[in-house]
């Protein structure tokens, strides 16, 4: 009885603090996940992404981002980026699209991070610095704070490093909504509020600051968004008559209110599949 006893308390004790999780095997993958609970690399086998050629109307930001892409991949220095603006237009996409394109001729690794994961990211860079061989593009998608959010504190690890610095081999981009990574209101309300008001938001709004490239993207006209469906429809195969074509995807875009890339890839998705074309 004794020995059943210590056996489930040993397996009690297991479970609180669980054995640490092996290296991560680099090897695997060329992109991979960070998870917590417990905290490990998964290996993605296949990149959800769209070739870097079907992304129109961004172009000095994709050659930005693809040239200092490339620097740091060639181990030359280069800048973690924040990609900021409107829902839709390819922020995440370029990301995963310029990274494609690269690991063509560098070994290069792309890691997503969430923001909810952001207090562990310390441990990340723990990781990553442990494979100073492999340079690692650190992502994080839709990366934004709230006025009570204490996450932006773990990202200076990722930007500034401590008294450690960042990692060599590691390179942080980011999208977001905002270009400060806070609602405009928000910043407002402390600074009307605090007894210092420049001091009170300081600390949050110069997190942006610590990016040395910020890309802008700004909604798309109708040519832009019409030349997406046209792309789309070339690379997939899809003939449909150009007066037909302009019309459905004009109406499609006056239904949600909007166009961006997101529209537009919704507007083919919908026109093969009543074509019978699988994407």
């Amino acid at each position: 009885m004794e020995a059943a006893a210590l056996i489930r308390i040993a397996e009690a004790l297991e479970r609180i603090s669980p054995r640490p999780q092996p290296a991560p095997d680099f090897d695997a993958a060329s992109a991979f996940i960070w998870h917590t609970g417990p905290e490990r690399l998964d290996p993605v086998a296949q990149v959800s992404r769209v070739d870097m050629s079907l992304l129109v109307g961004i172009n000095r930001a994709r050659d930005i981002l693809h040239e200092n892409t490339r620097h740091f991949a060639a181990g030359l220095p280069a800048n973690n980026a924040l990609l900021w603006g409107a829902r839709g237009m390819g922020k995440s996409s370029l990301v995963k699209a310029i990274h494609a394109d690269i690991v063509k001729t560098h070994p290069l690794i792309l890691v997503e991070l969430s923001r909810e994961d952001l207090p562990s990211v310390t441990a990340l860079l723990r990781h990553l610095r442990a494979a100073p061989d492999r340079r690692f593009i650190l992502f994080c998608d839709d990366l934004s704070f709230s006025h009570d959010d204490q996450h932006y504190k773990s990202l200076k690890a990722v930007l500034d490093g401590g008294i450690e610095g960042r990692p060599e081999n590691v390179i942080f981009y980011a999208t977001s909504n905002r270009r400060h990574l806070m609602p405009r209101d928000m910043i407002e309300n402390e600074r009307s509020t605090a007894i210092s008001p420049s001091e009170a938001v300081e600390e949050k709004v110069s997190l942006s600051d610590r990016f040395g490239l910020w890309l802008g993207f700004h909604p798309c006209s109708q040519d832009e968004y019409l030349a997406m469906i046209d792309g789309y429809c070339a690379a997939h195969g899809l003939v449909v008559p150009a007066e037909t074509l302009r019309a459905e995807a004009i109406e499609w875009q006056a239904t949600r209110g909007s166009r961006s890339g997101r529209v537009a890839w919704q507007f083919f998705t919908d026109l093969a599949a009543r074509h019978g074309v699988r994407v």
